[in-house]
């Protein structure tokens, strides 16, 4: 049944059956969870600047709440494939064959541009950021007392909005191709989207121009990569149709001149 024609009530019975797909998986990567939580944990806490410090609890419940949550994250990363799947079943019927073909590859490619951030924030930005205020309170002979939730709490806070920043080569890619915007729209408010980039960064970095620029600089680097990957991505879809144009002009030429060749020879 084509989207479309589709009820509201049918709509809905969609996506609750979805949504329990997403649920069960969930479930089941929280039990995964289970077994990759602990060395995790012990991973994140093995840098060298994590190793200059003595991470404290100052709640019983701290070392599990980070457990758990250390649990939820690994599960909604190890369950991202079958959610991004779950959306694109769910609007690929109101999508032409080619359109289903080609948003149906950006599921693995934003699964690894999600890891990419995560990567990035952490082997990159995170030592440095907090190399930079060990450095700060020692210089003011202030001597830091680090509590484990206050650690991975700023950890996630420094890592995972880069995960969702290093979507934007696939959403600027995908709103392209379906015709929402056009790149040259999006060349045209680059200096809008510029000021939100340094916006966002002034807000995940410490207040230091070189922090600030090395947050910076990479943001303005992926909107540039993704206009580019946009353009590329719009111009083969412009193709594309053109192509397709072409070929139901042809058709429809064929037909008329079967139907002519048709009404000559039932007239002789």
């Amino acid at each position: 049944m084509n989207e479309k024609d589709m009820t509201v009530h049918e709509h809905i019975n969609e996506i609750r059956k979805r949504l329990i797909i997403v649920v069960v998986f969930f479930v089941f990567a929280m039990v995964g969870g289970f077994f990759i939580a602990e060395p995790l944990m012990k991973f994140l806490q093995s840098s060298d600047e994590a190793q200059k410090m003595t991470l404290n609890a100052f709640r019983p419940t701290d070392p599990v709440m980070i457990y758990f949550q250390i649990i939820m994250f690994s599960a909604l990363i190890l369950t991202s494939p079958v959610i991004l799947y779950q959306l694109w079943s769910f609007v690929s019927p109101g999508l032409h064959e080619r359109e289903r073909r080609v948003t149906l590859s950006y599921i693995p490619a934003s699964v690894f541009l999600f890891l990419s951030g995560l990567a990035f924030a952490y082997f990159i930005l995170f030592p440095f950021v907090i190399s930079f205020m060990t450095n700060l309170s020692n210089n003011l002979e202030i001597e830091q007392v680090i509590g484990i939730n206050e650690f991975f709490q700023f950890l996630f806070q420094m890592t995972i909005p880069f995960g969702f920043l290093f979507q934007l080569p696939v959403v600027m890619l995908f709103i392209t191709r379906l015709g929402i915007v056009t790149p040259m729209f999006l060349g045209k408010i680059r200096k809008y989207a510029y000021f939100v980039l340094l916006v966002i960064a002034a807000f995940i970095t410490p207040p230091d121009i070189f922090s600030h620029m090395l947050v910076t600089v990479p943001l303005l680097l992926l909107y540039e990569i993704s206009l580019w990957i946009a353009r590329i991505g719009y111009n083969k879809a412009q193709k594309a149709e053109a192509i397709q144009r072409e070929i139901e002009e042809q058709e429809r030429r064929e037909r008329i001149d079967k139907e002519l060749a048709a009404r000559e020879n039932s007239g002789e």
